[in-house]
């Protein structure tokens, strides 16, 4: 008698992190991307590998890197690959980007797009020469925009939304600052740009200003990032966020501050604050562990429950729960470890085991929360499954109550300014109510911060619409115009 031996596959696709996040055992919203410039730097792609390696956790599925000489400005050298930083950026291919100019992008992709030919920086040849594009955001009226551009005869090499910038510049009769001011102005959405031609770098952030960008000096030079931790990193020093509708120019005369539209009202995500980006980065001036520590403040005032400790959910909630537990008085405990080391879900062969995979990735600590009322803080609840899962691994470790504490409203509106959500029908906010949720994922009670406390611990302008932030995931109230029945696929 043969057996026939099957051999497990640990992952799925031509590389490690093919499509992380997506299918996940854990249905946590994603940031597609994160982007590093930098300008008038010797050493510019080491600069730019710290920098995303900093940025990593906006996008662990590709990366890449573009830098040209300014003494030498004919031609650029690049590499993009599919992986982490660390895996793509070998010691020899570093050497081979010389210059002391660059852009550089780390990308997570949605829709089933996976493939190099959209891992960015994105790189052209055109009539005044190469160019090459770097974003984080998403543009919600590009497909018009790409239809029409179509009509017209471009040939797209890409499904990536931000290939469309780079089309409306190479069409227009203008010089090249005019051409990318004239494109920048015609898209709509939440977008960080940054574009790089062989003499000039331009930096630009949408109208409403959702998505991050900043600024910092080092040496004589700039460097650009979309969050400050990674300024940090090559030892830059903070000099301003980059401001909505705003464009900077840099060339060989210095850096130039224009607009390339009016500002709207400022909306920056709050889901940055609340969730994605790291707790030692500052955004308009708010650092961003002490912003969650006052959310967990706010939501142990509004929301006290008698428990024996507080827990956090790792990493992004530890901040918040930290902050719940210095307001009641209510032991902080590290109740659930999170293992960093599992990469994308393991293919499973049945629910039993798909079940420990949920085990490989996040455990409670059975001496820690055996027979304790343990108040679980986390940062956001999706479809509900993750909070389902998290809830049952405490039960099961001997947690006699779980109080479920969310330090955001019900999130109940998919999001089309860069951030991987699901659709409005699969969002467990859109269609139930807190209490039906509250059973949903098994919890003796739930409570989620409201809105105005939300607005109150981060708010970053006491006289703008929701003191500065866009809260359209939580109040349906988008900042711009958008089309419930296109594609939410990030640009990136």
């Amino acid at each position: 008698m043969s057996h026939e031996v099957k051999q497990l596959t640990l992952w799925t696709g031509d590389h490690y992190n093919e499509g992380i996040g997506r299918d996940d055992i854990f249905d946590k919203l994603r940031e597609e991307c994160g982007v590093f410039g930098v300008f008038n730097c010797p050493n510019a792609s080491s600069l730019s590998y710290y920098g995303l390696h900093a940025l990593q956790h906006r996008g662990e599925e590709s990366s890449g890197i573009c830098t040209v000489e300014s003494d030498n400005p004919r031609n650029f050298n690049y590499h993009r690959g599919m992986g982490l930083v660390k895996e793509v950026f070998t010691q020899d291919v570093l050497g081979t980007l010389t210059g002391d100019r660059s852009i550089g992008h780390v990308r997570y992709s949605t829709s089933g797009e996976s493939r190099l030919a959209n891992a960015q920086p994105l790189i052209f040849k055109y009539r005044d020469g190469d160019l090459a594009i770097a974003t984080n955001g998403n543009l919600v009226n590009a497909p018009e925009i790409r239809q029409e551009l179509e009509r017209k005869g471009s040939i797209f090499q890409t499904s990536s939304d931000t290939e469309v910038i780079a089309h409306l510049i190479a069409r227009s009769d203008k010089d090249f600052v005019e051409a990318a001011r004239d494109a920048l102005a015609r898209v709509v959405g939440g977008f960080a740009f940054l574009i790089m031609t062989n003499d000039k770098l331009i930096v630009a952030s949408d109208t409403n200003g959702l998505r991050p960008l900043a600024m910092a000096k080092l040496g004589d030079g700039y460097v650009f990032s979309s969050e400050t931790c990674a300024f940090e990193v090559v030892g830059a020093e903070f000099v301003r966020d980059i401001m909505p509708g705003e464009m900077l120019v840099l060339d060989r005369d210095g850096m130039r501050e224009e607009r390339f539209a009016k500002a709207e009202r400022k909306a920056v995500c709050a889901m940055e604050y609340i969730y994605f980006a790291r707790p030692d980065s500052d955004i308009h001036g708010a650092n961003l562990h002490m912003t969650r520590k006052k959310m967990g403040q706010r939501l142990a005032l509004e929301s006290f429950v008698d428990a024996d400790i507080v827990t956090g959910v790792p990493d992004s909630s530890i901040s918040a729960a930290i902050g719940y537990a210095e307001q009641t008085g209510i032991p902080y405990e590290l109740g659930l470890i999170k293992n960093k080391y599992t990469g994308r879900t393991f293919i499973q062969p049945s629910q039993e085991l798909r079940e420990k995979g949920v085990k490989m990735k996040l455990s409670a600590v059975r001496k820690i929360v055996e027979g304790k009322r343990v108040v679980m803080i986390d940062d956001s609840i999706v479809r509900g499954t993750t909070s389902l899962r998290i809830v049952n691994l405490l039960r099961e470790a001997g947690a006699t109550e779980v109080h479920v504490r969310i330090t955001s409203p019900p999130f109940a509106n998919p999001c089309y300014y860069g951030i991987d959500t699901p659709d409005r029908k699969e969002l467990i906010a859109s269609s139930k109510t807190v209490e039906e949720i509250r059973k949903a994922i098994n919890a003796d009670s739930l409570y989620f911060l409201s809105s105005d406390g939300l607005v109150d611990t981060v708010g970053i302008g006491e006289d703008m619409d929701n003191s500065g932030l866009c809260m359209a995931c939580f109040n349906n109230h988008y900042p711009t115009p958008v089309d419930e029945s296109s594609d939410k696929s990030c640009s990136c």
